[in-house]
């Protein structure tokens, strides 16, 4: 099992662009199928993006297509959430997420393990 650190967050403004970024641990990285969940005040988590072991595959919630996008880069253990054109509805503890299993078995039925998220706040 990977360990997942995750930065970038903070407040921005509606509108505004921001990229998180999650630092694993372990040799195993490239194995997983990498993603990021988010868990609004009062809400329970939810799905956001998921990228698949080689990057060739990603998938979205509808409410983030078009304006999200994921990526990862193998050689640094890194996964990356660009953010654009954020509005209040996202603000959110973000978290980074894995699993063993595809990115589209993660998209429908969820991520194995993630880490302790950090915190976007969409505000004016």
């Amino acid at each position: 099992q990977v360990q997942l650190v995750e930065s970038g967050g903070g407040l921005v403004q509606p509108g505004d662009s921001l990229r998180l970024s999650c630092a694993a641990s372990g040799r195993t990285f490239s194995s997983y199928t990498m993603g990021w969940l988010r868990q609004a005040p009062g809400k329970e988590r939810e799905f956001v993006a998921a990228i698949s072991w080689g990057g060739d595959r990603t998938y979205y919630a509808d409410s983030v297509v078009g304006r999200f996008a994921i990526s990862r880069d193998n050689a640094k253990n890194t996964v990356y959430l660009q953010m654009n054109n954020l509005n209040p509805e996202d603000t959110a503890v973000y978290h980074c997420a894995a699993a063993s299993h595809d990115a589209a078995v993660a998209r429908d039925y969820g991520m194995d393990f993630w880490g302790k998220g950090t915190l976007v706040t969409v505000s004016s």
